[in-house]
Parts: structure tokens; C-alpha cells; sequence
């Protein structure tokens, strides 16, 4: 292949990624008007609007996508191209993220408690459990959008544009560029948001689908909110049912923005990359390696062509019984 040609693919790749980063911010806008506007109609109670929000911003982003794979780039499947397919232990990829997930927030939680201790209050009453299963559906949600947006396909083009590494790298930074619009972010929380951001594309990269980094997503997440009562970038009020306060040194707790805010979340992140490298390798086996076998297999084939050519003796072998020659004929 000519290097216009591949030029001028990566080109129409990255095209077609500018055009999916500026649906998302119009998804974005359009999910939080929608979902403010059916709490004002339907008198939904504010609580309940993050829920509808994310909703809809999932719903927005995986059809808009879909319609841009099926129109610009003709996939026949375009949802499941988006990292969404449904092949056989989908399930079981997500609880593995899931358990990475949870892990990571276990960890950090038994680090605080050495370094300081966790203040927890418990509200056990009814409606408190009802809120706790909207603010799960709310993290589930949360978590998937995010992957459909950073690892989905915007990053896919991205990474047909820049490469595999570019592309994690660059979305690492789209992805800390986001987060400093939350309250309260800081340098620490933006170096936290880039690992990460790192971590979970390594999980895409590896197993070809959103299922392990939604699960990461989502353990790490709603772990830390829902189970232990921590901030989450700054906002504590997700758990109706435990509320934690941590206490102890800043870049362990990360104060009150938060384990996205500290220095122990950041270490962590980086040192679960090689972990997720190890549980996804035979995922890496099954859905991505194969590609790079059958590529691979076609030049050995061909190079062992000439051998086996260059083994045939050059001269035709004499036959086992040679017939006797001839007398020549008297000369006249």
C-alpha cells in the first residue's frame, strides 16, 4: 500500500473523529436539556434527573455512533462494532473488570484505614435501600457512556489515525481535560484521571470490547461510593445508605475531592496496568491475537516456498537401468 493511500485514510479517520467528539458535546448538551426539561414536565424529583440524564446520553451516543459507522464507514453491525458485541462470556469479561474494579477501591480503603480510619455513619431505613438500587442503575449507566465515549468509536478512529499508543494517550489527556471542570480538581486529580484513562483503554485494546473497562469503570466507581460512602470527584451525596469520612493525610485520602484527588489512587492505577495486562491475556488470545497469527502466517508460507524448491536437485536424476549405447556407424 502507498503511503498516500494509508495518508489519506488516517486522514478521513481523524475527520471522522473530529465529527464524533463534536456529536458527543452535542449528545452531552442535548441529554441534560432533555432530562431537565422531563423533570420540569413530569415532575420528576431532582434525584432522580442524573438517572434520566444518563439514560438518555447513553442512549444518544450509541445510536448517533451507530449511524455514523453504518453511513461513513459501512459497518454492518455498527453497535456492535462500537466495542459492544455480544459474543459468548461477555458476562463473565465484565465481572472480571468488575473485580479489578472493586480490588482497586479495596485497597485504597484498607490504605486509609492504616493511615487514619474511616468515619461511617449507616442510614438503614427502607426508602434509603430504594435510592441505593437508582444510584447502582446510576453508576452502571455512567460508567458504560463513558466507555462508549473514550473507548468506543471515537477512539477506534482515533486509533486508525495516530496508532494504538497515540490514541490512548491522546484520549488520557481529552479524558483529565474533562475532569478539571469538576469543583475542587487539582493537579494530583488530573495525573489520576490520566492513569485511569490509561488503564481502561489498556483493557480495550486487549480484549477488542468496552466489557472489562466497564466493569473496571463501574467497580472502581461505585465501589468506592456505594459500598463505602466516599467522595466521588468531590460529590459525596451518592450513597443513601453509608456515608464515609475519611480521615487522614491529603495525598491519601485526597481530602475532600476524594481518592480521585490523591497520590495513593494515582500509584495504584499505574501499578494495576501490568494486572490487567496478565487477566486479559487470554482474551488477548481469543479475540485479538488471531488477526496478527493469520497476518504473520502468510510470509512464512511464502518463505517456505524457495526452500522446498531450492531442496529439488537441480539436474534430472539418471534413470535406474540406462540403455547401451550405440556403436557409430562405419565410416564410408
Amino acid at each position: 500500500m502507498s503511503s498516500s493511500v494509508t495518508g489519506s485514510r488516517r486522514l478521513h479517520a481523524y475527520i471522522e473523529f473530529i465529527a464524533a467528539l463534536v456529536y458527543f458535546f452535542f449528545a452531552r448538551g442535548l441529554a441534560y436539556s432533555a432530562a431537565l426539561g422531563l423533570a420540569r414536565e413530569l415532575w420528576i424529583q431532582d434525584r432522580w434527573r442524573p438517572l434520566v440524564e444518563q439514560a438518555m446520553l447513553l442512549f444518544l451516543l450509541v445510536i448517533g455512533f451507530a449511524c455514523m459507522g453504518f453511513a461513513l464507514d459501512h459497518q454492518e453491525h455498527p453497535v456492535q462494532a462500537q466495542g459492544l458485541p455480544r459474543r459468548a462470556g461477555w458476562l463473565g469479561e465484565t465481572g472480571l473488570g468488575l473485580a479489578v474494579g472493586w480490588a482497586l477501591a479495596v485497597v485504597c480503603v484498607l490504605a486509609m484505614m492504616v493511615g487514619g480510619g474511616i468515619a461511617i455513619v449507616l442510614f438503614l431505613g427502607l426508602s434509603a435501600w430504594g435510592w441505593l438500587l437508582a444510584d447502582v442503575a446510576f453508576f452502571a449507566l455512567a460508567a458504560l457512556a463513558e466507555e462508549v465515549t473514550f473507548r468506543g468509536y471515537g477512539f477506534q478512529l482515533f486509533v486508525r489515525a495516530v496508532g494504538p499508543v497515540g490514541a490512548a494517550l491522546g484520549y488520557a489527556a481529552f479524558y483529565a481535560f474533562m475532569q478539571t471542570f469538576m469543583p475542587g480538581s487539582n493537579g494530583v486529580s488530573i495525573l489520576v484521571s490520566v492513569a485511569f484513562s490509561l488503564l481502561l483503554s489498556a483493557a480495550y485494546l486487549r480484549t477488542g470490547a468496552l466489557w472489562v473497562s466497564w466493569g473496571i469503570n463501574f467497580g472502581w466507581k461505585a465501589s468506592r461510593a456505594l459500598v463505602f460512602g466516599l467522595a466521588i470527584s468531590g460529590v459525596t451525596s451518592h450513597s443513601p445508605v453509608v456515608q464515609g469520612n475519611p480521615m487522614g493525610p491529603f495525598w491519601l485520602t485526597g481530602g475532600g475531592f476524594g481518592l480521585d484527588g490523591s497520590w495513593l489512587a494515582f500509584v495504584l492505577l499505574l501499578a494495576a496496568l501490568p494486572v490487567v495486562f496478565c487477566v486479559t491475556r487470554e482474551l488477548k488470545g481469543r479475540y485479538c491475537a488471531p488477526e496478527t497469527e493469520t497476518a504473520a502466517a502468510a510470509p512464512s508460507e511464502a518463505a517456505s516456498g524457495p526452500t522446498e524448491l531450492e531442496a529439488e536437485p537441480a539436474v534430472a536424476p539418471l534413470p535406474a537401468n540406462p540403455e547401451p549405447a550405440q556403436p557409430a556407424p562405419p565410416a564410408e
